[in-house]
């Protein structure tokens, strides 16, 4: 995800998943230890697995962190994320102009 082609919802949904010390910490932790398993995550963050899955999903929607489901040597399915190539700029133009791509109104 680049931040030159960021549709106002595309932004709204960045910004919103990056809003949490969590999921900031989610986001850190992939960038900086490259691609983890679940259960492993969990416990490097210090938060439950149910937790971090919320967390997991908000990122991933919003385009940030990406998953796929592996198999290992033992058989056991283990879903692996990393994060994603993204950039974001916050320039008053780029606000601007994601502004006019915006599906909604509202103001929540």
């Amino acid at each position: 995800m680049k931040s030159k082609h960021l549709t106002g919802d595309q932004l709204l949904a960045a910004l919103s998943a990056l809003s949490n010390p969590h999921r900031l910490r989610v986001v850190a932790a992939l960038a900086s230890g490259g691609r983890n398993y679940v259960s492993q995550l969990a416990r490097e963050i210090g938060i439950s697995r149910p937790l971090l899955h919320l967390h997991l999903q908000k990122l991933e929607q919003a385009g940030l962190v990406t998953s796929q489901m592996e198999l290992s040597a033992d058989g056991k399915a283990l879903n692996y994320f990393e994060a994603a190539d993204f950039a974001i700029e916050l320039t008053p133009a780029q606000i601007a102009a994601a502004a006019t791509t915006l599906s909604t109104n509202s103001d929540n």
